[in-house]
């Protein structure tokens, strides 16, 4: 699709990993975007000196302020994280956003969603076919903010799609199974990791994602609908450590029991309990229907991504 010059991308929580992906893609393309956060200075600091870039503060818990940092955008990406002590916010949240950029008139909008939608793995492979069934309050919570966002598409009044990651990881993520590893491979000291660390896993590398949702925005016959995007194949944690230590890894691996343990100390391990079933049963996805609405995806070798991310801490 030719690139409209009027476009404009409001990119909401710009500053995490995944926005700064999506904000390098655009780049690529010369796209005008604007990056909506909280923190004036934080917005100033990464998107400031960007002459692509425009920059929003909003309050999520202002309507009125949502609008105003809509006000004049053509389509929206949303990648709004809460703390995992605060999942029942994710509804409520992309409910005013939904209403703001009606509201504003902006005329499509991605969710950048998670698998826990789909609970429990019911297949070798899981396709945009397998029943969201969640078992987990996490889950369900994600499952309310997709129905929302699949129902506005059906009102006529904007178009939405979403994209749905598994684990990430990569430079700048710094709430990932992975994030100590590098830490602590760079550090040459043991590695904190959530057990058991040889089951099949996927990861997605972080700079990997924002080219497909430049893409999926261009695409008009991708919204509608929900979209699965996979890792570049399956590997372990304990694969990746090997090639983050350069051979025999260094490591600590802590199991449900020792996370319910932790958890006494840790709010975010103690959330966490209810999704190690991610570890043990994990959720392998085949994303060809994603391949075949927006054309070849290009996925970073896992041992290319681990030195990134090794590169990437100071």
């Amino acid at each position: 699709m030719a690139q409209n010059s009027t476009e404009m991308v409001a990119l909401i929580g710009a500053t995490g990993a995944i926005g700064k992906s999506v904000v390098a893609a655009l780049r690529q393309k010369s796209q005008s975007y604007r990056a909506v956060g909280r923190s004036q200075a934080t917005l100033e600091k990464e998107f400031g000196r960007d002459p692509l870039a425009e920059i929003a503060i909003w309050n999520p818990d202002d309507e009125g302020s949502i609008r105003t940092a809509l006000r004049g955008t053509t389509s929206a990406v949303y990648m709004v994280g809460v703390p995992y002590t605060d999942f029942h916010l994710h509804p409520i949240l992309m409910q005013r956003v939904i209403n703001a950029a009606i509201a504003e008139k902006v005329d499509r909008l991605v969710l950048i969603g998670t698998l826990y939608v789909f609970g429990r793995p019911q297949s070798a492979h899981v396709t945009e076919a397998h029943p969201r069934e969640p078992h987990t309050f996490k889950g369900h919570k994600r499952k309310e903010q997709e129905d929302l966002v699949l129902e506005a598409h059906s009102t006529g009044k904007i178009r939405t799609a979403i994209l749905r990651l598994p684990d990430f990881y990569g430079p700048g993520v710094e709430r990932s199974l992975l994030t100590d590893l590098f830490v602590a491979a760079k550090q040459n000291r043991k590695a904190n990791l959530i057990g058991p660390i040889n089951k099949p896993h996927e990861f997605v590398f972080v700079p990997d994602v924002g080219p497909v949702v430049t893409k999926l925005l261009d695409t008009p016959t991708a919204f509608g609908q929900a979209w699965n995007l996979g890792g570049v194949g399956v590997t372990t944690q304990l694969e990746l450590a090997r090639m983050a230590y350069g051979g025999s890894p260094r490591y600590r691996a802590a199991g449900k029991m020792m996370l319910r343990l932790l958890g006494l100390f840790d709010p975010f391990l103690r959330e966490f309990v209810e999704m190690h079933y991610l570890v043990t049963e994990p959720l392998i996805v085949d994303d060809s229907a994603l391949q075949q609405a927006i054309g070849v995806i290009t996925k970073t070798p896992y041992e290319e991504g681990v030195r990134q991310s090794l590169a990437a801490i100071r």
